[in-house]
């Protein structure tokens, strides 16, 4: 098996070469990433940028099935779920290791959540953990038996399951973590399809293949991830033969891959919303008034259009289209009307607002970030707004907009891909998920009536009456306006004609163990 250096090397030399000689390694897949990954620890990390890496290292107890969102075993065999909701037991798969050959059992499935959940946990310092929000509802992880343990509930949580599933559930091995503490995110061990081997800063991850998978061993010999922030790099490199997969195809740059034989463009729909924050807490966008106006006066269709390319839909809600069951196909996006929105700023007396907007270079499902932020930019000024972008490479800029905008900006862009319909409103906008909280409500967003309805759909076990609490928080959420709706993305990839087996996942996470590249 080739090392970790020699397969950098390799992969290096090729994305050097001219695009006529150009020619990654046999049996190694190179992933051209839109950023460097800020940790390799699944439970502190965000972005999709990251967790399309740490999947291919980390198993969860349960995973979603290959091309949908629904759970199926993994490092669980089997569930029990008790009747009121409040106690799950896994059975575990036994004989499995870590990567540092360390048992998998359910003492490391206690360290791991415990860990996330447990202030007084040795190991609680080698945080934050964002996401640890999914499981907040867990009262007490048991150890009953070496491969059998039992979550016990404060409330029934409808979305516990899915959540186990997301990258925030993945399972680190507990001896890695001792050993490394705070720097443990680059010296990841899972018991995934592939095991870390190296990172160097800005110029790639190397995964090697893993041969005692219990699923299976990979197909490939090993995996690069090499960041290229620059969409325009990125294609050329793809173009070149430099990598072997780019994520997030840049609109403009679809066509020339389709109707190249020597590329295959890969697409599907996923639970995605890119949105525009406001800071609902001070400045212009305290008043609902200015926040719809700045909606009316924001042209989405032609965002949509012209610079997304049809690769979009326009967005009207934060629970995203892909959730039919959950989704209010009630609400109408709001439409363009310039002259509304001078209407309601002229109301609020806002004419003239001095307004600051954070964009970022590029990052996960951010699509075409600069030239969006420089069209809504753009509509917002013709409308009689004063706006200044402020523009930040990606880990940079999240730093920024996760410790909130007070004090800093009026706006700001964002995106997520979700797993569930509570995550999203969940996440970030709950009044008790502000960033002083631990939450990404980041603009300051507050409505008592949205907050009881987020918090009675998420125990809410009835399908039915779970959907309704949401449908009526969608709109709720719509009227009060605390972001600028934009888009809802279909999300893409363009491979190499010979790589094999590679499919988007709805969950927008990048699954390899079944890729190959002869």
């Amino acid at each position: 098996m080739l090392s970790g250096t020699a397969i950098l090397a390799l992969g290096l030399a090729a994305g050097l070469m001219g695009p006529a000689a150009a020619q990654t390694p046999p049996n190694v897949l190179i992933v051209g990433q839109i950023a460097e990954p800020q940790s390799l620890d699944p439970h502190t990390v965000t972005a999709a940028n990251d967790f399309r890496i740490v999947v291919n290292i980390y198993d969860g107890l349960v995973r979603y099935a290959d091309g949908t969102l629904e759970v199926e075993p993994a490092l669980a065999t089997d569930w029990e779920i008790s009747e009121d909701g409040l106690t799950y037991t896994f059975t575990l798969r036994e004989g499995v290791n870590f990567h540092d050959g360390t048992p998998f059992n359910a003492e490391a499935v206690k360290f791991n959540f415990d860990r996330m959940l447990d202030e007084n946990h040795p190991f609680y310092g080698t945080g934050p953990f964002p996401l640890s929000f999914n499981f907040e509802s867990v009262e007490n992880v048991e150890v009953v038996d070496d491969l059998t343990v039992r979550f016990t509930l404060s409330e029934p949580f409808a979305p516990f399951l899915s959540n186990l599933a997301y990258p925030t559930g993945l399972i680190v091995s507990p001896a890695a973590v001792e050993a490394n503490g705070e720097d443990y995110g680059r010296n990841p061990a899972g018991t995934g399809a592939y095991r870390f081997a190296q990172w160097q800063s800005n110029t790639s991850v190397v995964l090697e293949a893993n041969p005692e998978y219990w699923d299976g061993a990979p197909a490939l010999e090993a995996l690069v991830f090499r960041p290229i922030t620059d969409a325009n790099t990125r294609v050329a490199e793809m173009l070149s033969g430099g990598i072997d997969v780019m994520v997030e195809v840049p609109p403009d740059n679809i066509a020339t891959f389709a109707d190249d034989p020597n590329f295959t463009v890969h697409e599907a729909t996923g639970p995605h919303v890119w949105y525009v924050m406001l800071n609902a807490k001070e400045g212009p966008f305290a008043d609902p008034r200015v926040r719809q106006a700045a909606n009316y006066a924001v042209n989405k269709e032609g965002l949509v259009n012209d610079i997304l390319q049809g690769t979009a839909e326009i967005s009207d809600s934060p629970v995203p289209p892909a959730f039919g069951w959950a989704y209010n196909d009630e609400l109408e996006p709001y439409p363009y009307d310039p002259e509304r929105a001078r209407e309601l700023l002229a109301e609020a007396g806002a004419e003239g607002a001095s307004l600051t907007f954070y964009v970022t270079e590029g990052g996960s499902g951010m699509l075409d970030p600069v030239n969006m932020g420089t069209a809504i930019q753009a509509d917002l000024e013709a409308v009689g707004f004063d706006v200044s972008i402020e523009t930040y490479e990606f880990n940079t800029f999240l730093g920024l907009v996760n410790a909130g905008l007070e004090g800093q900006a009026d706006m700001a862009q964002m995106a997520w891909m979700t797993n569930d319909p509570d995550t999203l409103p969940f996440l970030t906008l709950r009044t008790d998920a502000w960033p002083e909280a631990g939450g990404f409500n980041s603009g300051y967003y507050s409505n008592p009536e949205v907050d009881t309805l987020i918090e009675e759909a998420r125990v809410e076990t009835d399908p039915e009456a779970r959907a309704a609490l949401y449908r009526e928080m969608q709109t709720l959420v719509f009227e009060d306006a605390p972001w600028i709706f934009v888009a809802n993305w279909r999300q893409n990839a363009v491979t190499t004609a010979n790589v094999e087996g590679f499919s988007l996942q709805p969950s927008f996470l990048l699954m390899l163990q079944d890729v190959a590249k002869p």
